[in-house]
């Protein structure tokens, strides 16, 4: 019986490397890594996770799978997860905030030298995101964007070197602000949509407020090629 997953995360798992090591930080059920290994694409990997019954799911669906021998599940915090003798080549940290990949990746800095790949999916705060990999000796190397349930899911990839973005880089992402596809023009619509209703209800009087979601508007009318 073939392992449940989302289309987003099978989307992720489409930039794992053959043989990768992996570690899933947040890997709830472990369905990423069973999925994975299933497949035969890899061996071995590591499911992180620090709520305890996620944590229990996740060693529950393991021994199931008849893969304790290839996956472990361990009861951590973020990178806390792994150590360098257990040579993790890629990591994958997904359906969290921006926000809180960013730290979560900070906290474990010192750890990623020889971590070859981040895949990381965001469900917000994706410019953050891209700050902290531009700031830390990361470029990202591929971009999605995705639909599923009515939400919208970006995926970056990103590897060690430098990275300069600009503005319009930086919030709409180097590879989605360059493709424009129908699925970024959706989402990006979209809250164009949230942010004219919300200019809407803003006094004349409150300028200051009014001047920074204009901006907004602005930003993304031209990341969407509209200037009316």
């Amino acid at each position: 019986m073939q392992t449940p997953l989302s289309n987003r995360l099978r989307k992720v798992a489409e930039y794992v490397p053959e043989g990768a090591r992996l570690l899933d930080v947040g890997s709830d059920h472990a369905y990423l890594p069973i999925y994975l290994i299933e497949k035969g694409h890899i061996d071995f990997a590591i499911a992180g996770e620090v709520v305890k019954g996620p944590y229990e799911s996740a060693v529950s669906n393991v021994a199931n799978a008849q893969m304790t021998d290839k996956i472990d599940v361990r009861l951590a915090d973020g990178l806390a997860a792994f150590e360098e003798s257990d040579q993790i080549s890629v990591i994958t940290i997904c359906g969290m905030g921006g926000y809180l990949i960013a730290e979560i990746l900070a906290n474990g800095r010192a750890k990623l030298d020889k971590v070859e790949r981040l895949i990381l999916q965001p469900n917000n705060r994706e410019d953050e995101l891209r700050n902290w990999l531009a700031q830390h000796g990361f470029r990202i190397v591929a971009e999605t964007i995705m639909t599923e349930n009515d939400k919208f899911y970006e995926i970056m990839v990103a590897e060690h070197g430098d990275m300069t973005l600009s503005v319009q880089e930086h919030r709409f992402g180097p590879y989605l602000n360059q493709e424009k596809s129908a699925v970024f023009k959706a989402k990006w619509q979209r809250e164009l949509n949230k942010l004219q209703i919300a200019l809407s209800h803003v006094p004349i009087s409150h300028e200051a407020d009014r001047f920074a979601i204009s901006q907004k508007i602005t930003a993304i009318k031209e990341a969407l090629n509209d200037k009316s």
